[in-house]
């Protein structure tokens, strides 16, 4: 049975008096494909901030190998190394090159030589079909090359988990495919990866676990066989019910 490097228990997390996420229980197994969807509001994007700590949770524990993750930002710094985030909105650095927003967290966290980022940096670049661009500026590219240097960057820490939040929702349609096409090639490498997505089509391909959250709660943890074609819960059909027409 595959180690489990992920372990979330009892989560909650409040802000003020409203309550976003509710009695959070999953474990993350190595070489998972977790894809996290359900309705706008019902908690995913939260989940994964809490998971990456850019949240505080308000209650349970986030357990990285067995051991709590801790306020102690040298802690975190750690810990976000080896989970990583891509975001929706890309958070490039627009004052620098595509090479250098890909070095830059190599050298200053993992303190890697700079022939040693540049290397890692190419590597990844290549993979994600960007190499060509390592000159051109952020402010050049579209939107699908952004996200793409964003997960090639992302990918030069090399992470255990990494972790997509809605990574094509900011994205016009023509440039959502080419940046699915990239996490369907890196879901079969083995990398654990956790994904909030919209796109049904895709998390019905490439996960290997789906999991439903309504209301802040997880409402099924399924996988992507069940979830799509029978699911257990009254929400979950619901939610699904014109994507199972169709």
């Amino acid at each position: 049975m595959s180690e489990t490097i992920l372990s979330i228990q009892d989560l909650g997390k409040s802000f003020g008096k409203h309550e976003v996420l509710r009695k959070i229980d999953i474990d993350i197994k190595k070489g998972e494909v977790i894809c996290i969807v359900g309705s706008s509001g019902s908690g995913k994007s939260t989940l994964l901030r809490c998971i990456n700590k850019l949240e505080k949770q308000t209650r349970g524990k986030i357990l990285y190998h067995d051991k709590e993750i801790t306020d102690v930002q040298s802690h975190i710094n750690d810990y976000r190394s080896k989970v990583g985030m891509v975001f929706q909105s890309f958070n490039l650095f627009n004052n620098m090159t595509v090479l250098g927003n890909c070095m830059l967290c190599t050298r200053k966290v993992l303190h890697l030589s700079k022939k040693e980022a540049f290397d890692r940096a190419i590597t990844h670049l290549k993979e994600v079909g960007m190499a060509p661009y390592i000159n051109a500026k952020p402010s050049m590219l579209s939107g699908g090359q952004k996200q793409r240097v964003a997960i090639a960057r992302a990918l030069c820490m090399n992470p255990e988990i990494l972790l997509f939040d809605e990574p094509t929702s900011a994205l016009d349609p023509e440039m959502v495919g080419e940046v699915l096409t990239v996490m369907k090639e890196l879901a079969t490498t083995g990398l654990t990866m956790i994904i909030v997505t919209h796109e049904m089509a895709f998390a019905r391909d490439v996960s290997t676990r789906t999991i439903f959250m309504d209301n802040g709660y997880v409402a099924e943890d399924a996988t992507p066989e069940i979830l799509f074609k029978n699911p257990k819960n009254e929400r979950t059909r619901e939610f699904l019910s014109r994507y199972l027409a169709g």
